[in-house]
């Protein structure tokens, strides 16, 4: 078959065909996937989509899959080097807005997003902006973003994360195509991890535990380093109650570093990406995308972080359980040994404070504490909770 001929076959060919990528991160969405194929398809794309479910709904997954299917020239066939870039977090065209402060985004974030919008593609024919936790839009940011969202550049689409229409400012909601999210039933979100890896459910209700979504605990169950940072942490929680001061410390610096280790592939990526367009960039284009990079890596380490909280607070969620004698099925399977040997050392009074201190680490590290403080904080306010002191 010539060339065009499989060309014109590609394109013939059902999205749900060619769109590997969209299709496999929203089969938990079916509305949501039938809604944005036919836009995809027919070419009626949205400028901006306002993506709205509660946490854990997979609204971030789903601007990712939007997005590879935006600027694959076969609408997300999944293997093209656009979308190879987009599944890796590489490509120059998307980009990712989350707020960085406590109290929500920066007008320097903003001012920077508005700036880069009037500049053309770097490699794809448009470019995609995903504003994740879009009700932390302060007022005057808002406002400056919706000046844009009025008159968009033709080749820009935005992508709204947000809780709640009425925690945004009804002009951007006006502007925006709503898109509603539907929370998952647990059991429905675990068949949907183990459908999609092959692995079995307890493992599967194990990484939605700490990832939160069924495509990013997919994702977790194919990194083994992300699963033993997991393993540590858990490890270091059950030799909480034998510890002492320095024991504590030296566990949480471990744990850092533990945490920090697939960074090192990313860095490598984005290294890559840098010498593959230092010959055409400018010296101004190279100094953002470098800096896009190095947000890139904080927000990546901070995930990390916040996949190891949630770790620990999944295992002290199954303590709680087994102190109260409440049936069910545990998270942590694979720690039923630790479980058992706290909740028969605490209280059920002392497994709620430790659930308290994994919040505080959490409220900490938003704010900006440096992560490794937090940590060690939460590790020693959660042994002083289960010994009841």
């Amino acid at each position: 078959m010539s060339a065009p001929a499989a060309h014109d076959r590609a394109h013939a060919a059902p999205l749900g065909e060619r769109a590997g990528g969209l299709l496999s991160r929203l089969d938990t969405q079916p509305r949501v996937r039938d809604f944005l194929r036919r836009a995809v398809e027919t070419g009626r794309a949205s400028h901006a989509y306002l993506f709205v479910g509660a946490p854990g709904s997979g609204k971030l997954d789903a601007a990712w899959a939007l997005a590879q299917a935006l600027l694959c020239e076969e609408g997300g066939c999944g293997a093209c080097d656009s979308c190879v870039r987009v599944a890796r977090r590489t490509h120059p065209d998307v980009h990712v807005y989350a707020p960085e402060s406590a109290t929500g985004y920066l007008v320097a974030q903003v001012r920077e997003l508005l700036e880069d919008v009037a500049l053309a593609p770097i490699r794809a024919r448009r470019k995609v902006y995903i504003v994740d936790r879009a009700e932390q839009l302060r007022a005057s940011s808002a406002n400056a973003l919706l000046k844009t969202l009025e008159e968009p550049p033709a080749n820009v689409v935005f992508i709204l994360l947000g809780t709640s229409t009425d925690a945004l400012l009804p002009t951007i909601v006006s502007r925006c195509q709503c898109v509603p999210f539907r929370m998952l039933s647990s059991e429905r979100a675990v068949g949907a991890v183990a459908h999609a890896t092959g692995l079995p459910e307890a493992r599967c209700r194990t990484a939605l535990a700490v990832a939160g979504s069924p495509a990013r605990a997919a994702e977790f169950l194919k990194s083994a380093e992300r699963q033993e940072a997991r393993r540590q942490m858990l490890r270091a929680v059950d030799a909480l109650l034998r510890a002492d001061e320095a024991d504590i410390l030296l566990s949480a610096r471990d744990l850092m570093g533990v945490i920090k280790a697939p960074l090192a592939d990313v860095k490598s990526t984005q290294q890559a990406v840098l010498d593959q367009n230092a010959d055409y960039l400018s010296r101004g284009a190279l100094k953002q995308l470098e800096e896009r990079n190095k947000r890139e890596l904080t927000a990546r380490e901070r995930s990390g972080i916040m996949e190891a909280l949630a770790s620990v607070r999944s295992l002290l969620r199954d303590v709680l359980t087994d102190v109260e004698g409440v049936g069910g099925e545990p998270v942590n399977e694979d720690f039923s040994e630790t479980v058992g040997r706290l909740a028969r050392a605490t209280t059920v009074a002392g497994a709620v404070r430790a659930l308290a201190a994994v919040d505080a680490a959490e409220r900490r590290i938003a704010r900006n504490v440096t992560p490794q403080l937090a940590v060690e904080v939460m590790l020693f306010d959660i042994r002083k909770a289960l010994l009841c002191r």
